[in-house]
């Protein structure tokens, strides 16, 4: 068979995601912190771009009814350009207000007035309110209380904000130096005190090896153990220990509490976790009783006493969907606004910008701001409307959840949502990451309403696997002291409540609430733990 070369002209047929449509899908999945640093970017890079400060809940008429103007003016633009702006393509100014016309010169003070001067009974005599009905009640998605965000007390007294009272807080360095400056008087102890400082975790633990500092120091090891011995007793109590035993002891010993038996206790550490109660009973010397209550009273000790000076850096969860109740007994799904970021085009400026002659460099780089100011604002507003529908479906399927608690959570995976509100199943699962929603029964993950199924021993509707747990957690929590609940037996109950469920998926389920074993149960109860 001969080898030759030859053309073939084929057609077919291939789904290639734009750079732009990339960037849609990231967007969608992003969370608040992650969006609102990439609209502050493209805040700062796009000069036809500018916030929307609009106010109130967004709900899905609302969105629809705001960001869909803004929409379909940018849309309706492209077909109509302006005068003196048609070789460049650019829009004419919308007959609405824009930003440059939002400033007028009655908003602006007058020549002889000073811009620093504020009438402060008309701004803060009633919270910026004149008059306030007692009857409306504040709701969810206000985000608004009386008294809150400006940092001012009652009666015009200024009151430091939460940032300044954070920021005020000692550290523990320097809630340890005021101490040391006080206790220790010798210049050479100081210097040793200083050094063991240096030394100190953010739990209070010390980390060095004593016999390297006093050779790094040229001290002796006891002059360093005597200086070690005086930090251990400044506040707070159980500061400067080198290990969990000693930490606890410095607290015992500070609270005239630390006896040989409890010492004997402290010195066994590794056999309490292990809950080797006979074990520790023959060590101590003591009876069950006594025992009890030594390891009630170590339960009452802090293991890492600086982070009491080290202030909660965590950011708090901040929800993106909020639901309330609604009179007639539905359910109000709406986006938090505080979350929600929301731009829109400065078409004022642009038809000004395109009147001048401009050479080509130019006006590529204003039609590259347009079209991307343009695609942020559809994409907004796609975004938004996605989640609304995801929770909003949520929020349907997951009634009686709402109305009754977590032990009526229904099973749900994602394919029933994306069916539902006719979407793929990829993007229903973007839509629910990191992303919170905030309910009258607490702030839940979306992805928290995704369990998988139980099935009901009496052909009944399945259960959720979040239900089977709670109950599971309850009979454990109200079984008697002398009547503990084997795996076994929990099988028996459920199944005489309808739950088909194995014993291996008790004892699963068990050990992912990190709840112990009969046999453990049985013994901790016995001893009063």
């Amino acid at each position: 068979m001969a080898l030759s070369a030859r053309l073939d002209l084929r057609q077919s047929q291939n789904l290639v995601m734009t750079p732009q449509l990339q960037q849609a899908i990231k967007l969608l999945q992003f969370n608040n912190l992650e969006l609102s640093e990439f609209v502050e970017a493209e805040l700062e890079q796009n000069p036809l771009l500018e916030r929307d400060d609009g106010d109130g809940p967004a709900t899905l008429e609302a969105l629809e009814a705001d960001n869909l103007a803004a929409y379909d003016k940018a849309v309706e633009g492209e077909a109509a350009p302006a005068d003196g702006a048609a070789e460049s393509g650019w829009d004419e100014a919308p007959d609405g207000p824009d930003t440059v016309d939002r400033t007028t010169s009655e908003s602006l003070p007058a020549g002889g007035e000073d811009p620093g001067d504020t009438d402060y009974d008309n701004n803060w005599g009633s919270a910026g309110v004149e008059e306030t009905d007692p009857s409306v009640t504040p709701t969810l998605g206000s985000w608004e209380a009386s008294g809150s965000g400006s940092g001012s007390g009652r009666g015009g007294e200024d009151l430091p904000g939460l940032e300044e009272s954070v920021g005020a807080l000692k550290t523990l360095r320097e809630h340890l130096l005021e101490q040391i400056t006080l206790d220790i008087e010798r210049s050479d102890e100081r210097l040793i005190a200083a050094d063991l400082l240096d030394l100190l975790d953010d739990a209070g633990y010390l980390t060095g090896d004593l016999e390297e500092v006093a050779d790094r120091l040229g001290s002796d090891l006891e002059a360093v153990e005597s200086v070690l011995g005086k930090l251990q007793a400044l506040d707070p109590p159980g500061i400067f220990a080198r290990n969990l035993s000693e930490c606890l002891a410095l607290q015992l010993k500070d609270r005239n509490r630390l006896d040989p038996a409890i010492q004997a206790l402290l010195d066994n550490l590794p056999m309490l976790a292990k809950r080797d109660m006979a074990g520790l009973l023959k060590v101590c010397g003591v009876d069950a009783e006594d025992m009890a209550e030594m390891v009630e009273e170590i339960r009452s000790l802090n293991p890492k006493p600086g982070l009491a000076f080290e202030p909660d850096s965590s950011e708090p969860v901040v929800p993106d969907v909020l639901v309330r109740a609604a009179p007639d007994g539905s359910w109000v799904v709406e986006l938090n606004p505080d979350t929600l970021p929301r731009v829109l085009i400065n078409n004022a400026y642009l038809s000004q910008i395109s009147r001048n002659p401009k050479n080509k460099a130019d006006r590529e780089y204003l039609s590259e701001c347009h079209q991307s100011a343009n695609w942020l604002v559809r994409s907004l507003h796609q975004r938004a409307t996605t989640i609304l529908k995801v929770a909003g479906e949520i929020v349907r399927q997951q009634d009686a959840f709402f109305q009754h608690g977590i032990q009526y959570l229904r099973p749900l995976v994602l394919r029933d949502i994306a069916a539902a509100i006719e979407m793929h199943e990829s993007t229903v699962s973007r839509v629910t990451s990191n992303k919170f929603m905030a309910t009258p029964r607490g702030i839940y993950e979306l992805k928290y309403f995704f369990t998988s199924a139980i099935a009901s021993s009496a052909g009944g509707d399945a259960l959720s696997a979040e239900a089977v747990r709670f109950k599971i957690k309850k009979l454990i929590d109200e079984e008697p002291p002398n009547k503990v609940l084997s795996d076994d037996r929990i099988v028996e109950i459920l199944k005489g409540e309808g739950v088909d469920i194995a014993r291996r998926t008790i004892a699963k389920y068990r050990e992912a609430m990190k709840i112990p074993s009969s046999v453990q149960r049985r013994r901790e109860k016995s001893m009063g733990i």
